[in-house]
C-alpha cells in the first residue's frame, strides 16, 4: 500500500462526500496523508492491521451511538483495543443508558453508512446533532488516522488539527471520556 500526501489527482472515481473532506481540509490548510485501500469494516481486521501500519497512525473504533429515546446521538472515538461498556461511557458522557444507533440515524445526521463513521462525518452535521466523545487515549495521540467518509481510504492527520481547526470549522466540541 502507498501512502500519498493530499487529495487524489483523479477525483472521476471518487464519492462526492469523499471528495467535500478533501475540499474542508484543503480550505482548512491541514495536512493530511491518504491511503486507498480495499473496504475495511472493522478495526479487528487483518487488513486494518496492514492499514494502520502503512499509515503510520492508528485507525480509531468510531462508534455511533443514541439515548434510548433517539433524542441524543454521539460519536465515540476510541482505541480498538479498548472495550464499550455503556455504563461507564454513559455515564462520563452525562446521558442516559447509550446504545449502539441505527445505521439510518449514522447516515442522515453524519453522511456516513455503517463501516466508514468517521469523525469527518461531523461536517455533515450542520445541525450539531452529534456530541463527539474521544476517548483520552486518542487526544493525546500525535495523529489520528481515518476515513473520509468511506472506507476504502483512510486518512493521517495531526490530533492537534482535528481536534482543533476541523472541530472549530464544523462547530463541534469534544468531551473526553476514558473506556477501558
Amino acid at each position: 500500500m502507498e501512502l500519498f500526501k493530499g487529495r487524489p489527482s483523479d477525483l472521476s472515481d471518487r464519492s462526492e462526500k469523499e471528495i467535500r473532506v478533501y475540499d474542508l481540509l484543503d480550505s482548512l490548510n491541514i495536512e493530511y496523508f491518504r491511503l486507498d485501500h480495499a473496504p475495511a469494516f472493522g478495526s479487528e481486521e487483518e487488513l486494518c492491521k496492514e492499514i494502520e501500519e502503512s499509515l503510520g497512525a492508528r485507525i480509531c473504533k468510531n462508534l455511533f451511538l443514541a439515548n434510548r429515546q433517539r433524542t441524543k446521538f454521539y460519536m465515540l472515538m476510541m482505541p480498538e483495543h479498548k472495550v464499550f461498556r455503556s455504563s461507564d461511557i454513559s455515564k462520563q458522557a452525562g446521558s442516559s443508558r447509550l446504545h449502539f444507533a441505527e445505521s439510518e440515524y449514522m447516515e442522515e445526521l453524519i453522511g456516513c453508512s455503517s463501516g466508514s463513521a468517521s469523525v469527518m462525518g461531523l461536517m455533515n452535521d450542520t445541525d450539531h446533532r452529534v456530541q463527539l466523545l474521544v476517548d483520552d487515549d486518542v487526544i493525546n495521540s500525535k495523529y489520528v488516522g481515518c476515513h473520509p467518509c468511506i472506507n476504502t481510504s483512510s486518512l493521517r492527520i495531526k490530533s492537534e488539527d482535528v481536534f482543533g481547526k476541523f472541530l472549530k470549522a464544523t462547530g463541534h466540541d469534544f468531551i473526553i471520556v476514558h473506556a477501558e
